[in-house]
């Protein structure tokens, strides 16, 4: 059965940090591009950082600078450490694993929320 778990999401306040975290199990075939999404309430989902299995990454343009994505390949796990942030970034953030033969899969999602 095939897990994403994800955590670290939360409350915080404009100009903090927090580091997500999503550790995948339970995918047959071999893992490549690992990222994270998110989604406001009344906005469309958005792409906020992937990464591939050599470690190439893209970024949203709204969190150039601020945010960073990085992998264990042994541990199957991706994170997303978020910093300087703000109001808008607030939204449930969801992970999501491709893998080959075009399967992709996706967390439950965790709640970030940022006051001001």
């Amino acid at each position: 059965q095939v897990q994403l778990v994800e955590s670290g999401g939360g409350l915080v306040q404009a100009g903090g940090s927090l580091r997500l975290s999503c550790a995948a199990s339970g995918i047959i075939f071999s893992i490549n591009d690992m990222g994270w999404y998110r989604q406001a309430p009344g906005n469309q989902r958005e792409l906020v950082a992937a990464i591939t299995y050599g470690g190439s990454t893209n970024y949203g343009d709204s969190v150039k600078g601020r945010f960073t994505i990085s992998r264990d390949n042994a541990k199957n796990t991706v994170y997303l450490q978020m910093n300087s942030l703000k109001p808008e970034d607030t939204a449930v953030y969801r992970c999501n694993v491709k893998s080959s033969r075009a399967l992709e899969y996706w967390g439950q999602g965790t709640q970030v929320t940022v006051s001001s």
